[in-house]
């Protein structure tokens, strides 16, 4: 039964330890999200960041990318070591609170040779220990190193989790883009045709003499151009499959196409949720908060080196010039000490190691709070720009449609004699450009909604 005594002096030591209990920083948090939508709800709690990627994300191709990248991705397998490496550090720190106790054995048999004044003797001599040290965690020493691995643990766990949103976003940001540039090809390689059957007919008009050779050398423009356009799409094509590929860990090899683009289709409106949510559901803001809460405890470390070091010391055994012998009562030994080491004169050493934890600490606070901040104006900027990008590829909509209404009509006044070729070349460039920008502004709304879904912490819940 544990005495009275013991209890009183294990809470006794418990309240001598020293340094500043962690209280979190006080940060400005705003009420709602600049950016939201006007008829958005502002108080409901749900928000896009709360859902699981693979709901996000709906393409079972992409899908596939990403499971692979999170099981090979050679930045998420360094974060999960370093937990690794974190978990041994704190076992480490841990142990240092308990005492070590060390075992051992020694047997040696020595001859002498014969002198003059003695003849041929033997000695031997036999002995078994038990040591004890155990240094008395008096001040809370060795409890705030252990409070601040244990952060640190905490610290590199969501540091992995933060590799793994902004992987989710990079292969999905990748994948998108390489189905962008897929669309691009198509539209090339559709307008390559179309202009290559009208630069044969404008020939045929030539040869006729129904139209002049300047006709046919601005037919022959336009089928130039986009010629050279599909040899620039298919290098950027094979240069984004490696960086997915890459993003994967695996060497650069082709890309499986699931959905196109467009067949990756995201609602006009998300919900951001509360502001106040984000500092516990971004993995960055938390693994800056546990970073905090390790410097706050290494202050305590540092200003425990002021106070005394107490340690004790036990050594029991047997000690017997015969093994028959070892174990009999007179051959026992035992010693146990204690020993009290107090710092007198350090130059100031300690009052600057105090000085330096404190000053690492008020770094990792302002570190914690700009991390809060750059997190509300990425939020609202994913939020602005899903907005906006929306509203420019309407736009750009309704611009592609009347650019190839006016190719058409051209087609239709040139055949008929009505305008020159000029007009025709001008209105399928256009028409082509309009294309072209109408696949970036789709591609750049989806990117938004990544880009969101990043910002507002979504992506490591698993």
């Amino acid at each position: 039964m544990i005495s009275k005594n013991w209890i009183a002096l294990v809470i006794f030591l418990a309240g001598c330890t020293v340094g500043p209990k962690y209280k979190r920083p006080q940060v400005a948090v705003p009420d709602v999200y600049r950016g939201v939508a006007a008829d958005a709800d502002k108080t409901s709690p749900a928000s896009l960041g709360d859902e699981k990627w693979w709901t996000v994300f709906q393409d079972e191709q992409l899908q596939a990318l990403i499971r692979t990248a999170l099981a090979e991705n050679y930045d998420v397998r360094i974060a999960a070591a370093r937990v690794l490496q974190a978990q041994a550090v704190l076992g480490i720190r841990r142990a240092d609170q308990f005492p070590t106790i060390v075992g051992g054995a020694a047997a040696s048999n020595d001859r002498f040779q014969e002198t003059k004044n003695l003849p041929v003797f033997e000695t031997s001599a036999n002995s078994v220990s038990l040591s004890m040290a155990w240094e008395l965690d008096f001040w809370g020493k060795f409890r705030k190193a252990t409070e601040a691995a244990r952060a640190e643990l905490l610290a590199s766990e969501w540091n992995r989790r933060a590799v793994m949103t902004t992987l989710i976003s990079s292969v999905a940001s990748a994948y998108f883009q390489l189905r962008e540039f897929d669309l691009e090809m198509e539209i090339s390689r559709h307008a390559l045709a179309s202009r290559q059957d009208s630069l044969r007919l404008v020939k045929v008009r030539a040869s006729g003499g129904v139209t002049s050779m300047l006709d046919v050398r601005q037919s022959e423009q336009l089928v130039y151009e986009a010629a050279g356009i599909i040899p620039d799409l298919e290098r950027r094509i094979e240069q984004e499959e490696n960086f997915i590929s890459i993003l994967i860990g695996k060497n650069p090899e082709a890309i499986p196409r699931g959905k196109t683009l467009l067949e990756n289709t995201f609602p006009p409106t998300v919900p951001a949720g509360i502001p106040s949510a984000l500092l516990e559901r971004r993995a960055d803001i938390q693994a800056a908060e546990q970073s905090l809460v390790a410097a706050n405890a290494r202050i305590g470390v540092a200003k425990a080196a002021y106070f005394p070091q107490i340690t004790l010391t036990a050594t029991a055994g047997y000690q017997s010039s015969a093994l028959t012998s070892l174990f009999s009562g007179p051959a026992g030994t035992w010693n146990f000490g204690g020993q009290l080491v107090q710092p007198i004169f350090e130059a100031g050493r300690l009052r600057s190691g105090v000085r330096l934890a404190e000053a690492q600490k008020e770094e990792l606070v302002l570190d914690y709070q700009q991390s809060i901040q750059q997190a509300f104006r990425q939020v609202s900027d994913a939020l602005i720009g899903y907005r906006k990008d929306q509203e420019f590829r309407e736009q750009q909509d309704l611009l592609t449609r009347s650019a190839q209404d006016a190719t058409a009509l051209s087609q239709s006044r040139y055949q008929g004699g009505v305008t020159s070729y000029l007009e025709v070349l001008d209105s399928d460039t256009r028409f082509f450009s309009a294309q072209l920008t109408l696949a970036q502004a789709q591609l750049n709304e989806r990117l938004s909604l990544v880009q969101l879904y990043g910002a507002l912490g979504g992506g490591w819940q698993e």
